[in-house]
């Protein structure tokens, strides 16, 4: 009954996605449109969209719920007693497959062979808890794919990127696509950020992020996929700067970010009743969005809560205090960091301009915090120095007065050569070491023998 029920929600979807396809009169041209734009909302091929209209015009609405998988489980019996040696077979080996423990069957005489069929055995080891996909959830590392909730608000966040509708976007009203953000409390299912964007840029989530944090305060952590837009070196600054646990799920794995893809779902609905209002602006749309989230996701009772709370009640109700930063601290936080080396003249290249950090750092790399809306003025980090201030170099038609050099730097006046008197002292040396050679010539002769 409820899997009926599930598979005919999914048909009512699947209906409302191909009804801009059912209008009457449409020609070749306005369906190719149409199909591109359903493609790009939703995020889906064309190929599957192609089949859904297909399955429609043939069996209507029967033909757009989904069909039930697997296969019928068979009718033949197989042997207790090989039945518990197959068993015994998967629990020395769990990576064994059905196939080998025939041939192991066989092998051993405790079969022979055609005996036993493979899809029967796999049936019989499925139905007593024994199939390869039982086996692995207990010996693959690594923690298991079950249910978690925090306990309280702001324990954890997630958030995801969702492709939202085309809109008339730049001077020449050309479509394009637009992007949805969300950061979502795990312990209350609670909104506490959320907005469209017109582009696919890690400015997007930093935008986000920040005002989600504005306003409901900073939370102990963080959960999100492995798209770029996250796994950034800012991100990885922001969140130690406000001292976020910043976590990333498995590749492959979504269903470990089953909150947030669950809302991205129900978001489809409010997709579907946006293309009824003809929206034509970025602001538009976030104006009917957040009427819409208040409405029917943030004020509405959600079963995972409870029978009398909403997404809002469950958040505001909680008793464990907001931590909140100053603002002076978030921009702080949400300021970007590059490294750049110094120059032999002192200055940095940094977004296509020059900037003068100073003789004493020459050849050295330093670190370069700044915030993207306006670099007229950069901070300059340098483990050991205080952080300060650079500001962009303005070229004139002249050149610019050469700096002073600093005391430290200047030369110190002496009276005599040190490596000329260090020379000097290891020649000496050098000769009292190296003793003459002996010269036969030198000796004088004794006598006047001659040998």
């Amino acid at each position: 009954m409820k899997d009926q029920k599930k598979a005919e929600e999914i048909a009512v979807q699947r209906v409302q996605l191909l009804s801009p396809l059912l209008a009457s009169g449409l020609d070749s041209a306005k369906v190719s449109q149409i199909k591109a734009e359903i493609c790009a909302q939703h995020g889906m091929s064309e190929r599957t969209l192609r089949r859904y209209l297909a399955q429609y015009r043939t069996e209507q609405f029967e033909g757009l719920k989904p069909k039930p998988r697997g296969r019928k489980p068979s009718t033949d019996t197989i042997k207790a007693e090989l039945l518990e040696e197959a068993i015994l077979l998967r629990r020395e080996v769990p990576g064994r497959s059905v196939r080998q423990i025939i041939q192991i069957l066989v092998w051993e005489g405790r079969a022979k062979p055609g005996e036993i069929k493979r899809s029967t055995l796999q049936d019989r080891l499925t139905a007593r808890g024994y199939s390869s996909r039982q086996m692995r959830m207990y010996t693959t590392p690594g923690a298991a794919a079950r249910r978690f909730q925090k306990r309280h608000r702001n324990a954890l966040w997630q958030s995801d990127i969702k492709f939202g509708p085309h809109l008339p976007i730049g001077a020449g009203g050309e479509k394009k696509p637009v992007y949805l953000v969300l950061f979502i409390d795990d312990a209350t299912r609670f909104v506490v950020h959320g907005a469209f964007y017109d582009s696919l840029e890690q400015s997007i989530v930093e935008d986000c992020f920040r005002q989600a944090i504005a306003k409901y305060g900073v939370p102990e952590a963080v959960y999100f996929d492995n798209g770029k837009q996250y796994r950034t070196k800012w991100m990885n600054r922001t969140c130690a700067k406000l001292g976020i646990r910043l976590l990333f799920a498995r590749p492959y794995a979504p269903e470990s970010k089953g909150k947030i893809e669950r809302l991205n779902g129900v978001v489809g609905s409010f997709l579907n009743e946006l293309a009824l209002e003809k929206v034509t602006s970025l602001e538009q749309l976030n104006t009917w969005f957040q009427v819409w989230l208040s409405e029917c996701h943030q004020n509405k009772l959600h079963s995972a809560l409870g029978d009398d709370q909403t997404p809002e009640i469950a958040y505001r109700s909680d008793t464990k205090a907001l931590r909140l930063v100053d603002a002076d601290l978030l921009a702080s936080a949400f300021l970007h960091s590059v490294d750049r080396k110094v120059d032999k003249a002192g200055c940095i290249s940094f977004d296509g301009k020059k900037y003068e950090v100073g003789l004493l750092f020459i050849g050295r790399t330093v670190q370069v915090v700044y915030d993207p809306a306006d670099v007229r003025e950069v901070t300059i980090e340098y483990e050991g120095h205080s952080p300060w201030t650079a500001r962009e170099m303005v070229i004139g038609e002249r050149s610019g007065k050469r700096p002073t050099l600093p005391d430290h730097l200047g030369i110190e006046s002496a009276d005599i050569s040190r490596l000329l008197r260090g020379a000097e002292q290891e020649h000496a040396n050098r000769k009292v070491l190296q003793a003459p050679a002996v010269s036969y010539r030198s000796i004088r002769k004794e006598d006047s023998d001659h040998v």
